[in-house]
Order: C-alpha cells, then sequence, then structure tokens
C-alpha cells in the first residue's frame, strides 16, 4: 500500500494536533481509480478533539452592502425573511462586512440607520458581526464614534472591529500597521467611546500572511484582541484561471492541499504561541470575483466542503466565504462568480458552493474525531471526516474528488464502535460532471430559492458481521453519513 500523509505542524500541547494530521490524511495518486474501488476508512472514537466552534460557518460581505440601495432599501434588513430563512438554513452564524469598499472613498461610512438595520437582520438570523472599520480617509475619532454606537446598542451581536480592508494595500509594512491600529485602539477604547470594545486583525492578503505572524506576536496578551484573521484564495486569481476545466480540475486537486498548509506554517504557529483563535475572515476558490465555470461549478461544492474540514481540522475558528447580492432593482453589472447564492424572481439561487454550507452544517456538530484510510490500492482521491456528536451519534463524510474515469468507491467504513443503524446524504450533481453549474442535489433535493430544503436520508445497509457499513460513492460526489445505535 502507497501512503503518503499530508505534512502537518501539530499545534503544541492539544491533542488535536494528532487529529488534525489524521483528519487532514490524504492519499495521493498519479494512476486513475477503477469504477467500483475498494476503499477501507477507520475511524477512532478514543481520542476526539475539541468541538467545531457552532459559528465557524460564515459569510463575508462588501461594506457597500450595509449601505441602502438608490430606491432606499436595505439587502441586510430584518424585513428581509428569504434572505434570513437562506442564512438559517445554511447554518450561517458569522456575517463579516468589509471588502474593498470598505476602504473606497467613493462608498459613504454607513451611518447609524445603516448599523440599525444591519444588526437587526443579524438579531433575526442568529449571526455575529465582524464590522470593518474604515481606514483609508478616516479619522480615529470618527471610528470611535461608530463604534460606540455599535458596542452601546448591539454589543451581543458582535464579534470584532477590523480596521480596513487588506492594510497591506494602504500602508508601507506590518509595524506601520500596528502603530496605527493601536492608536485608532487606544481612542476607540478609551473610557469615553468603547472601553470594552475588541478587535481582529491583520486581515492581510494571503500574499503578505506574515503580517499575521507579526500581529500576532505584537498583540500576545493584549486582552482587546480577539481574533487573528486571515484572507486566502487559493486557487489564485480568478482573471488567469481562463481554462474552466483546468481550473475545475485545480479546485479538486490534491496539490491544492499544499497551498493550504503553506499558509497555515506562515502564521499559525505564532497564534499558538500567543495563545490566540485565528479565522480565514475572507476566503473563497479563486480571487478577483471568482472564475468562470469553476467557482460557479460543483467542483465548487466539493473543495468547498473538504476546504471547511481541512481548516476546522487545523484549529481555525470559522471561514467566511466573501460573496455578495443586491436588491431587487439594483442589480451589479456583473455578479462574482464565486458567490454562495444570488438574486433569483423567488428569493435567492443557491450556487453550488451552498451545498457544501449545507453539508457541512449538517455533520459538524461535535468534536473532530481522527480519521484513518486504511486501504486504498487503486488511489481514489478520497477525503474523509469524522465528528462525535454530543449524544454519542457519528457524522462521517466523504469527499470523492476523482475525476480521472468512472471514480466510483465502495467505501468500508469501520466505526469504532458498534453501531446498528446507519444512513446518508449523498451530495451530487446529474452526470457527475464536475463543471456542471446547475442541477446539485443534498439528500436528493435542491435547496429552494425561498431558503427551503427537504433533503431525505437515505438507510444504509444493516452493519456486516464485523461491524462494518458499506457506502457507495460516485466519483466526483461526497456523502454525509450519519451512525447511530439504534
Amino acid at each position: 500500500m502507497n501512503i503518503e500523509w499530508l505534512p502537518f505542524q501539530p499545534r503544541p500541547h492539544k491533542v488535536l494536533g494528532t487529529l488534525a494530521a489524521l483528519a487532514g490524511f490524504v492519499l495521493l495518486s498519479s494512476a486513475a481509480a477503477l469504477a467500483g474501488s475498494a476503499v477501507d476508512v477507520a475511524v477512532d472514537l478514543k481520542s476526539p478533539g475539541q468541538a467545531i466552534p457552532t459559528n465557524f460557518i460564515g459569510l463575508s460581505y462588501e461594506m457597500s452592502s450595509v449601505c441602502p440601495a438608490r430606491n432606499g432599501e436595505y439587502l441586510f434588513s430584518p424585513e428581509n425573511r428569504t434572505l434570513i430563512r437562506m442564512f438559517q438554513t445554511l447554518g450561517v452564524h458569522s456575517l463579516r462586512v468589509g471588502g474593498n469598499t470598505a476602504d473606497r472613498v467613493t462608498v459613504k461610512i454607513p451611518d447609524r440607520t445603516d448599523i440599525d438595520s444591519l444588526f437587526g437582520f443579524c438579531r433575526a438570523a442568529g449571526v455575529k458581526v465582524i464590522y470593518t472599520l474604515r481606514l483609508n480617509g478616516n479619522q480615529p475619532s470618527d471610528a470611535a464614534d461608530t463604534a460606540k454606537y455599535i458596542m452601546d446598542h448591539y454589543r451581543q451581536n458582535l464579534t470584532c472591529f477590523a480596521l480596513g480592508n487588506e492594510p497591506d494595500k494602504l500602508l508601507k509594512d506590518s509595524a506601520a500597521y500596528v502603530e496605527t491600529l493601536r492608536n485608532y485602539m487606544t481612542i476607540i477604547t478609551a473610557a469615553t467611546n468603547a472601553p470594552e470594545a475588541v478587535f481582529c486583525g491583520p486581515n492581510a492578503m494571503q500574499k503578505n500572511v506574515g503580517w499575521a505572524n507579526d500581529f500576532a506576536a505584537e498583540f500576545a496578551g493584549d486582552k482587546r484582541v480577539a481574533l487573528v484573521t486571515q484572507h486566502e484564495y487559493p486557487g489564485g486569481s480568478g482573471r488567469v484561471a481562463t481554462n474552466a476545466v483546468a481550473a475545475c480540475r485545480k479546485l479538486l486537486s490534491p496539490g491544492l492541499l499544499n497551498i493550504y498548509e503553506k499558509l497555515y506554517r506562515s502564521f499559525v504557529p505564532a497564534v499558538y504561541a500567543a495563545g490566540r483563535q485565528y479565522r480565514l475572515e475572507e476566503a473563497n476558490s479563486f480571487s478577483n470575483g471568482g472564475a468562470a465555470g469553476a467557482s460557479d461549478a460543483f467542483a465548487s461544492s466539493l473543495w468547498a466542503l473538504d476546504y471547511m474540514y481541512w481548516w476546522a481540522a487545523h484549529d481555525a475558528a470559522g471561514i467566511n466565504f466573501h460573496t455578495g447580492a443586491y436588491v431587487d432593482g439594483t442589480r451589479p453589472p456583473d455578479s462574482m462568480k464565486y458567490v454562495v447564492f444570488w438574486n433569483s424572481p423567488d428569493g435567492y439561487a443557491a450556487r453550488p458552493i451552498a451545498y457544501a454550507l449545507k453539508a457541512f452544517d449538517i455533520g459538524s456538530h461535535g468534536r473532530l474525531v481522527p480519521i484513518r484510510i486504511a486501504s486504498n490500492a487503486d488511489h481514489v482521491n478520497l477525503r474523509a471526516y469524522g465528528v462525535l456528536a454530543d449524544d454519542g451519534s457519528v457524522f462521517v463524510t466523504l469527499i470523492n474528488k476523482e475525476t480521472s474515469g468512472p471514480g466510483d468507491a465502495t467505501v468500508s467504513l469501520a466505526p469504532g464502535s458498534p453501531f446498528g443503524h446507519g444512513q446518508c446524504l449523498l451530495l451530487t450533481v446529474p452526470g457527475n460532471e464536475i463543471a456542471a453549474t446547475s442541477g446539485v442535489t443534498l439528500g436528493g433535493a435542491p435547496i429552494q430559492d425561498n431558503g427551503a430544503w427537504s433533503g431525505q436520508w437515505t438507510p444504509l445497509a444493516a452493519p456486516l458481521k464485523d461491524g462494518h457499513f458499506l457506502v457507495n460513492l460516485p466519483g466526483a460526489s461526497a456523502a454525509v453519513v450519519h451512525l447511530t445505535s439504534r
């Protein structure tokens, strides 16, 4: 058996370090997988790690989305029941507002009425906000006024304040950013302003990940700092990803995992050393709005599902996928390709990536447990993650990213403890076509434009005499398996 382990830097003094190494297990192959390839997957229930944060799933929007449209209507409003339902269906509990328009001087800074609408939406949807204060052309006193108003009225719905979006575009180096942020923090947290305000940063671009490393070290022990935040678009620029087929395959390539690993090693050890948590505050498949035919294709669904579990297994506090939408009658000239959902006549049409969020939400409530792929003779490009729920049941998410040949796998799942009943939800698209931009279903059902979803669990056959369950997993598909005692 030819096995290659994904390189991993364990977190010191934590069980999850070993857990992440196992959950991040990947088998790499240059050979095509045969139809019905046998894969043995074993779950270790004896070494559960920490619980996946309940607010792990997040979305990121441009700050311009907080302001009213020309017709005076708000996207984020407690009256937008369809958007609220979509957030709740997908399990979204974190909303970051920022993006390039946070520092664009032609976009107005949200006023109190705008802020009221935003947080009214968040209260109704059950989400907390990472709120970006303008850095470009703004004054600390003005930022303090905004922070004070939010803290006075919406403290319970705020995660933290960020200063500027990707400040590495505005300031010469991380030292200048640290000095600027300290100045803002001092004024904002003055006794007459918002003394209990908390912050996150540096929100830098992937190429300047060193800023996050410096930020963690500079603010170690500072109680005013809640999170270290980082941006990532592992596929690179969508503007140069003009070959849709190649871009889809890139998203599913095992080589993409090396990009995550490089970013992780670049700043997370410093986060650990500072006793902090970290979050990917803005992320998606390809930058610059995404890659046409890939960021909006089924490949993005399989990619995002694996992406969330990879980072959860590496201690991330969560991921905010950059996305967008608009108020009816004010559609922008070009839609972003990587959006999670987009406006439709009946509400919001779920793109393939939305199904990844839903699948993760179903299978991620609990503590990660180690998964080992014990045998995989045909080297199927398969990923597996396990979660031990509070009720003692187990969720196993299997992601078959194989695109060579049929790629079908018959997974023999050893649950690590006696379970009498199993069921699964299959994430798939007709023909298992990774470039498909429509037709995605989870549990046999689509996510409706009004946010409704009626997917059904499919019972698995009774376990074999050795306690194993068999799961048939077509190439380019995923399954959420739920095992219970009865």
